[in-house]
């Protein structure tokens, strides 16, 4: 037999993305932004392309008005709400299983990422947050004259 812990993938996820983007995994734990603050987590995708970063995340059920994309000193916050709607026990229902209520997810950013040029768009229930990368400054030879 094994102990249920459900919060134990989720960390496991946060130590994996923190890793990702070069977070040491005690400086995540440590942070008290990482607390959890919401009625349930979005599941997420992160893919790292040759000129962007790709976070897509499930949200099905919450409106493109109903979520927030901010950027603020390295950290991308993503928050918003799926509306709860009145589930009686007299109308049929078995079993509630799909969570409602806020959310709240935190990536932290490598120095690469260009903050301000960030997009979001939301699409059948899945928000996608495109996040380029800055041009590199190519290294250049320095002559040393003698």
């Amino acid at each position: 037999m094994r102990r249920y812990e459900p919060w134990s993938v989720l960390s496991q996820l946060s130590n994996e993305m923190n890793s990702l983007f070069g977070t040491p995994a005690g400086q995540a734990a440590a942070d008290p932004s990482n607390m959890a603050t919401s009625d349930w987590a979005p599941a997420v995708d992160i893919q790292e392309e040759k000129d962007r970063y790709v976070i897509q995340a499930d949200v099905p059920g919450v409106k493109p008005d109903d979520i927030e994309v901010q950027m603020e000193n390295g950290i991308l916050t993503i928050k918003g709400e799926r509306s709860a709607e009145d589930v009686q026990e007299g109308n049929g229902y078995k079993r509630v299983e799909r969570v409602r209520g806020s959310f709240h997810r935190r990536f932290t950013l490598p120095e690469t990422a260009d903050a301000e040029n960030i997009t979001a768009t939301s699409r059948n229930g899945v928000l996608e947050v495109v996040i380029p990368k800055q041009e590199k400054v190519q290294p250049r030879r320095i002559t040393v004259q003698g």
